[in-house]
């Protein structure tokens, strides 16, 4: 589980970086990132009720944080990033969220 320090949880801040974040997505997640003024790199998680019931959404979200969690040493400082799972992400497995997780974090530089 990622530490409380390392979450993004107000709805104040999840629209600041929807609105002012740069972003890119792939097939299973889109990812937002905007700086911040901390050191510590902050990440929230939003999964759609269209994605299935509460059961897979929870799923999706416990493979999320996973993912992020094993990234999060190699996470640059200084960010409020946003994980949005796509409808694709249903029934994946952590190898490809933690792959495509990867692959976007790096193209927003927001990796060491």
């Amino acid at each position: 589980m990622l530490p409380s320090a390392f979450r993004l949880r107000q709805r104040s801040h999840f629209g600041r970086v929807y609105a002012k974040g740069r972003s890119c997505a792939t097939d299973l997640v889109v990812v937002y990132a905007l700086p911040n003024r901390g050191e510590i790199t902050r990440v929230g998680f939003s999964v759609s009720k269209k994605l299935g019931n509460a059961v897979a959404r929870n799923r999706v979200k416990r493979l999320l944080r996973e993912a992020v969690r094993q990234i999060l040493p190699d996470i640059a400082g200084g960010y409020d990033v946003i994980v949005v799972a796509r409808r694709n992400a249903a029934g994946k497995s952590l190898v490809e969220f933690g792959s495509s997780l990867d692959r976007l974090f790096r193209k927003l530089g927001i990796l060491k």
